[in-house]
């Protein structure tokens, strides 16, 4: 499976230097379902202590993958995937 990092190889994005995460779960919401998991194509995101957590370093909030971040599309509680203000937006 190609990851994000991988694409910008092939595309000449630089994912690693220019995105940063713009998303994060707030962990108080999660209820662990784990409806996220599988659908990040970074694998960027895991369960820890209960509730599952982004890792900053792989998500590149699913572009060029899909128009719209999945773990917010399947996440079946409003709120809960949000972006994270401590990280720039990715720009095009």
């Amino acid at each position: 499976m190609l990851v994000a990092l991988d694409l910008g190889r092939v595309s000449g994005i630089n994912f690693e230097r220019n995105t940063k995460m713009a998303y994060k779960i707030i962990s108080s919401q999660c209820t662990a379902c784990s409806a996220c998991e599988p659908e990040c194509p970074n694998v960027a995101i895991y369960e820890k202590d209960g509730t599952f957590v982004i890792n900053p370093k792989k998500c590149t909030e699913c572009i060029g993958y899909f128009d719209d971040a999945q773990c917010v599309a399947v996440c079946p509680v409003e709120n809960t995937c949000v972006i994270d203000n401590n990280y720039p937006r990715y720009q095009a």
